[in-house]
């Protein structure tokens, strides 16, 4: 029996962990003077964004968890400009964390629409 296919909200939660799991050891090695600036609002908002993701997965009401996971996005987003720009990514951290969000932009997006189409 093959296994069952996971729905979109199990693989957008997939992504964002991965990423949260990838950012934690990279903001712990900013230096010191924006580790507790820069660094903790990066991990901050990664750990927001999965949790609200995981939320979302298990609510029946989708639509304004969706919506703060698309802020959540947004933010970091910014903040990992700021942190390349910094100098604290390099630019081929950089380039994969943008992948990475903008994959993950993609899918809550698309969840979102979802979503709204069911009410």
């Amino acid at each position: 029996m093959p296994p069952p296919e996971r729905e979109e909200p199990a693989v957008v939660v997939v992504k964002a962990y991965d990423f949260v799991l990838w950012l934690l050891p990279k903001a712990e090695g900013f230096a010191r003077s924006y580790r507790f600036s820069v660094g903790e609002r990066l991990v901050a908002h990664g750990l927001d964004l999965l949790l609200v993701l995981v939320d979302a997965a298990y609510s029946a009401n989708k639509s304004a968890l969706l919506a703060a996971a698309n802020s959540k996005v947004n933010g970091l987003r910014y903040l990992l400009r700021l942190a390349k720009d910094l100098r604290l990514l390099s630019v081929d951290a950089y380039g994969f964390a943008a992948g990475s969000l903008e994959e993950i932009g993609r899918m809550v997006g698309g969840w979102q629409k979802s979503a709204a189409r069911r009410t």
